[in-house]
């Protein structure tokens, strides 16, 4: 039950926190709530399909099947949120005036918002996918019963979306210009996470073999299975161990993306 627990908050946690934080940085902008909900419904419904086929996808490409759907998701949820997060950098002072006239324009935010949906899906059909095959495996190879696991399954998901929540309770309390210049922090070490992770997963298929060995190892004081390494994870990219095409990709995604969105401020003040 533990064991079950442990991976399915781990999983909800990273959702949770990705979603939480884009609804944040999203707080000000009519109806996205309904495309957020569209977005974690789509990946939840994406994952259980996946799941259900996950033994025909893992035998693709010589057995790459698996590392390869997840290149495919890790990138698509990259650009969407690479996008969003130059979107809201020249549109912060739309999103901040229409905080004071909720739903007076309904339309406002919809060239974002189609890309968070879409990043927000690919994320929690990844994390999903993954925690229906853990806790398959788990329940496969554990002398304890359905009823335990799923038990333990459950108090993982709620424990999980109940600190992610609190994470988006505590952003919603922020002023609407503070709101902005914390949440596009945030957003854009998700975005740095998210480029980690690909590099990560690129360098397990063996697809990459440059810069392989590990920058540093943290382990020590913070492991990744800790709570606080699970947390830090999910907020920003943390881990104990990371391989220095995980650094490089993680700081060059940072910088690009900022370069991008202050660029775009620049041509927006001027114009």
């Amino acid at each position: 039950m533990f064991g079950a627990g442990l991976i399915v908050f781990r999983e909800t946690l990273e959702a949770a926190l990705f979603v939480g934080i884009v609804a944040a940085a999203t707080h000000a902008v009519a109806n996205r709530t309904r495309w957020l909900l569209f977005g974690a419904a789509a990946g939840v419904m994406g994952s259980l399909l996946m799941a259900a086929a996950m033994e025909q996808i893992s035998n693709w490409a010589n057995g790459l099947g698996q590392d390869l759907v997840n290149v495919v998701i890790l990138s698509i949820a990259f650009l969407m949120l690479t996008w969003h997060t130059i979107w809201v950098s020249t549109h912060a002072r739309e999103m901040t005036e229409g905080a004071r006239r909720l739903g007076a324009d309904a339309s406002q935010g919809l060239g974002s918002l189609w890309a968070v949906a879409l990043a927000v899906a690919m994320t929690v059909l990844r994390e999903g996918a993954e925690t229906v095959l853990f806790v398959a495996g788990l329940a496969s190879g554990s002398p304890e019963g359905v009823a335990s696991l799923m038990l333990g399954a459950t108090l993982g998901f709620l424990l999980g979306v109940a600190v992610g929540w609190l994470i988006y309770s505590g952003l919603g309390q922020v002023q609407p210009r503070r709101l902005f210049a914390i949440t596009n922090v945030l957003v854009l070490l998700l975005a740095g996470n998210l480029a980690s992770q690909l590099a990560k997963t690129l360098q397990q298929a063996d697809w990459l073999r440059w810069l392989s060995e590990s920058a540093w190892d943290s382990s020590a004081f913070v492991t990744n299975d800790s709570l606080l390494g699970m947390l830090l994870h999910g907020v920003i990219g943390y881990d104990a161990s990371p391989s220095q095409l995980q650094v490089l990709f993680y700081l060059l995604s940072i910088l690009l993306i900022s370069f991008a969105a202050r660029h775009m401020r620049v041509r927006s003040t001027s114009a």
